[in-house]
């Protein structure tokens, strides 16, 4: 197999993208070459924008996420392809949403915070779901009593939502021009089961379309202005600690207690 040819490479990688089912770095595609025959990273770069174009009138792209590129299916055959599975939809009450976006755009932000803003207290479920999906985590404590865990998003939460990086975000002007939706197209199927219903907040019914962060915030109520966006892209995340232990009380519409000395 000639490697110096571009497409001969570009058919290669593309095998590895198939067979891995995942995003795959640059670094980890390059992994897989014996020392001798390994291309460099312009000559990767070069196969993979070849594979981009011979995928321009396919079923599925080259997508580039946080986690490297990954082939997937195109946004409008995903409701044909998610009947495949005979899944129920998932459901995502308005709450998960809202907080899920108020630690998107205000990260890193703690519990109270997020409390501070919504108005009630946030149900212990809702942040556990959202740390077993793998789209948010601790990324350290505010230096406060109390030691409240500063919570963040992931590349997980990225690679979801097809984002190579925070700066991808909408911004919330964009967000609050569009549309509402009778639907939020989430991917449906995934490990974690999710039934967070609120008490005072009727849930949403997910159906597999396109992962799109703005489709997900387009269904929120209007946020206050002057969210800062500015965020600096993820940090490393070793050393990180486990979920946010905090005592508050769940989010049911009911006052919030006060964060402990």
């Amino acid at each position: 197999m000639n490697l110096n040819d571009t497409a001969t490479l570009a058919s290669l990688l593309e095998a590895f993208l198939l067979a891995s089912g995942k995003a795959m770095s640059l670094e980890r595609l390059s992994e897989l070459f014996e020392e001798g025959e390994r291309p460099d990273t312009k000559q990767l770069k070069a196969a993979l924008a070849h594979l981009d174009k011979s995928c321009k009138k396919r079923a599925f792209e080259l997508k580039e996420v946080a986690s490297g590129y990954r082939l997937q299916i195109r946004d409008e055959f995903s409701p044909w392809v998610g009947r495949l599975w005979e899944e129920k939809p998932q459901r995502y009450s308005r709450a998960m949403l809202e907080t899920l976006a108020l630690i998107a755009y205000r990260q890193p932000i703690t519990r109270g915070e997020i409390e501070d803003i919504r108005g009630v207290t946030v149900n212990s479920q809702i942040i556990k779901t959202l740390m077993e999906r793998d789209w948010i985590r601790v990324v350290g404590y505010r230096d406060v009593p109390g030691k409240p865990a500063m919570l963040a998003t992931t590349k997980g939460f990225l690679d979801y939502f097809n984002l190579k990086s925070l700066d991808q975000l909408p911004t919330l002007a964009e967000i609050r021009e569009l549309e509402l939706e009778p639907e939020l197209p989430l991917e449906e199927g995934l490990a974690a089961q999710v039934s967070v219903d609120d008490d005072d907040e009727p849930a949403v019914e997910h159906k597999p379309a396109t992962k799109d962060f703005r489709s997900l915030l387009a269904e929120l109520d209007a946020m206050e202005t002057g969210l800062k966006t500015d965020f600096d892209d993820l940090r490393d995340e070793e050393g990180e600690e486990g979920a946010d232990g905090s005592g508050n009380q769940d989010d049911a519409g009911g006052a919030k207690p006060s964060e402990q000395p």
